[in-house]
C-alpha cells in the first residue's frame, strides 16, 4: 500500500531533513535520481544514452533546480544537454553554474531533442501553464520527464483548468502526492525518489495488487456457500432488466458462495445464472449477509419501498444508481437504516451532486475533500467513481484507486462494480477496504475485457473471474 501527502506536508517533512543535511545536498541527490530516470528512458527510447540530446525546460525555483543539476550529470555521460530558461533572471543560481561548468547550453527557443525534462513549475504553483510556457510546450514533440509533477496540474487535486503538461512520466521526491493518483494520465509513469523524509499517516492511501490479492475472499478448506458471504441483490425492473443480470452476475463471480436476487427481473436472472436463488420480493429473499440495491430498480414507491426495507435489514448494503436518487428525494429513508449496519454509496458525479449539495457540499476540484465530508455528512462510504476513484469511510480514512484505462466508461459497468462490492461486503470486508479492493478489481477485468478495444458490461462481468485469477496466482501460473 502506498500513501500520498499533501505538499504541506511533503514541506513540512523536507525543512526537517534540510536542517541536519549540508547545503543542497537534498537537491543534488533528487537531481542524481532524475538523471537515472532520464538515461533510462533514452536507452528504452533509442537504444543508447551517449549522444542522444535532451532539453531542459527551466522555471524559477527548486524544480528548475534540479532540472538544471540533472542536466549536469547527463553532460557527465556525453548527452547533448540544452536549457531554456522561462524565467532568466530567477533561475536557481547554483545548478545554472554546474549546469553550465559541465558544458550545458543555454538556449532561447526549443530545439529537437529525444527527452524534455519539464521543470517549469514545482509543489508551490497553482494554477495552468501561463501563456509564455504554454507557448514553448505545445511546441514540444519529444516525450515528457516531469520533475515532481507536470507543471500546470494542482499537486493537491490533481486538477486542470488551462494548458498542462502531459508527462510520460514524472520522477518525484520524498514521498507521492495527490497529483500522481488523481492525474494519473498526466503524470505517466511515476518513480520515488527516497529523500529519507519521515512521512507517516498519508492523507490517503493506494491499494496495490499484493494489498488486494491479500484482501480477497478465497474460499478454504473448512468454508462453505454460507461462510464465503451470501449477497442479496435487488436491483433491475421490467425496463432495465440488465442491470439486475449484470449486478448479480459480478456478484457470482467476485467469489460470493451464495447470491439471492429479488426483483422483478428474476426470470433473467434465473435463466443466466441458475445457481442464484431468485424470488421477486425482497420480503422473501431469506438471510443474507448483505444486500445490493439500486441499479436499474426505478424511483417509484415500490422501489422506494424496497430500499426502506433493505436499509433496515441489519447489514451492509451497497447502494447504487436509483437508490442514490431515491435517497436524495426521500432523506427520511435514511431514518430506516439500522444504526449498525454500514451503507456504500457508489455514485458517479451526478448522483454524488443530488444527494450532497442539499447538504452543502460540492463537488469542486479537490474530490478527495468532497467524498470524505459527505462520508462523515452521512456517515457512510463513499465510493465516487471517476477517472480515479474516491473510497472515503465515515472515519477520515481514504483509499484512491487509479484509473489504468478508460475502458470502464460504458452502460452498465457500474452495475458490474456494484455486484463485486456486495459480494466482498457479504465476506465481512470492512467497507473502505472493499470498496477499494472492488474497484481494483473492476479496472482490471475491464482491462481483460477490452484486450486492447472498447468491451460491453456483459463482457466486464465476464472477465471478473479471470480478474481475480489474474490477481492471486502467482506469475509462474499466471505465465504457465
Amino acid at each position: 500500500m502506498r500513501g500520498a501527502w499533501s505538499t504541506g506536508r511533503i514541506r513540512e517533512a523536507e525543512e526537517k531533513v534540510l536542517a541536519v543535511t549540508p547545503g543542497g545536498a537534498l537537491m543534488r541527490r533528487a537531481a542524481w535520481g532524475l538523471a537515472g530516470r532520464a538515461r533510462r528512458m533514452l536507452a528504452e527510447r533509442t537504444g543508447g544514452v551517449a549522444g542522444r540530446r535532451v532539453l531542459l525546460l527551466v522555471g524559477a525555483g527548486n524544480n528548475g533546480g534540479d532540472a538544471l543539476w540533472a542536466g549536469a550529470y547527463l553532460r557527465r555521460r556525453s548527452v547533448g544537454v540544452s536549457a531554456l530558461l522561462l524565467a532568466p533572471d530567477r533561475a536557481h543560481a547554483e545548478g545554472l553554474a554546474a549546469f553550465r561548468s559541465a558544458g550545458g547550453r543555454v538556449v532561447t527557443g526549443v530545439v529537437p531533442a529525444d527527452l524534455v525534462i519539464d521543470g517549469i513549475v514545482g509543489l508551490s504553483a497553482r494554477g495552468s501553464l501561463r501563456p509564455d510556457a504554454a507557448a514553448v510546450v505545445e511546441r514540444i514533440s519529444a516525450p515528457i520527464l516531469a520533475v515532481d509533477l507536470p507543471s500546470g496540474v494542482d499537486p493537491d487535486t490533481g486538477a486542470v483548468d488551462g494548458p498542462a503538461v502531459t508527462a510520460a512520466a514524472t520522477v518525484t521526491f520524498g514521498g507521492y502526492k495527490p497529483v500522481h493518483f488523481l492525474a494519473g494520465a498526466r503524470c505517466g509513469e511515476v518513480h520515488l525518489v527516497d529523500l529519507g523524509l519521515e512521512l507517516t499517516d498519508p492523507d490517503f492511501a493506494v491499494l496495490d495488487r499484493a494489498d488486494v490479492a491479500a484482501a480477497w475472499p478465497l474460499p478454504g478448506e473448512s468454508d462453505d456457500k454460507y461462510t464465503q458471504g451470501v449477497v442479496g441483490v435487488t436491483a433491475g425492473s421490467s425496463t432495465y432488466p440488465g442491470a439486475a443480470v449484470l449486478a448479480t452476475g459480478s456478484a457470482v463471480r467476485a467469489t460470493s458462495g451464495m447470491t439471492r436476487y429479488a426483483g422483478s427481473a428474476a426470470e433473467e436472472v434465473s435463466r443466466r445464472y441458475p445457481e442464484v436463488v431468485v424470488t421477486g420480493s425482497v420480503t422473501d429473499a431469506g438471510r443474507v449477509q448483505a444486500w445490493v440495491a439500486g441499479p436499474g430498480m426505478g424511483t417509484g414507491n415500490a422501489a422506494r419501498d424496497v430500499l426502506r426495507h433493505v436499509l433496515d435489514a441489519g447489514v451492509p448494503t451497497a447502494v447504487d444508481a436509483d437508490g442514490i436518487t431515491l435517497l436524495a428525494n426521500h432523506p427520511e429513508l435514511w431514518d430506516a437504516r439500522d444504526p449498525g449496519a454500514p451503507v456504500l454509496l457508489t455514485p458517479h458525479d451526478r448522483e454524488f451532486a443530488r444527494i450532497a449539495e442539499p447538504r452543502g457540499i460540492t463537488l469542486g476540484a479537490d474530490r478527495v475533500a468532497a467524498a470524505r465530508a459527505l462520508a462523515a455528512e452521512l456517515n457512510a462510504t463513499v465510493l465516487l467513481k471517476g477517472h480515479a476513484t474516491v473510497v472515503a469511510g465515515p472515519d477520515g480514512r481514504v483509499l484512491v484507486n487509479q484509473a489504468r484505462s478508460h475502458w470502464l466508461a460504458t452502460a452498465g459497468s457500474g452495475d458490474v462494480l456494484s455486484g463485486i462490492v456486495g459480494a466482498l461486503l457479504a465476506a465481512g470486508l470492512d467497507p473502505v477496504l472493499a470498496g477499494g479492493a472492488a474497484a481494483y478489481l473492476h479496472v482490471r477485468a475491464g482491462e481483460l475485457a477490452a484486450d486492447g478495444a472498447p468491451a460491453s458490461a456483459a463482457r466486464i462481468g465476464d472477465a471478473v473471474t479471470a480478474a481475480i485469477r489474474d490477481l492471486v496466482c502467482d506469475d509462474d501460473r499466471r505465465h504457465g
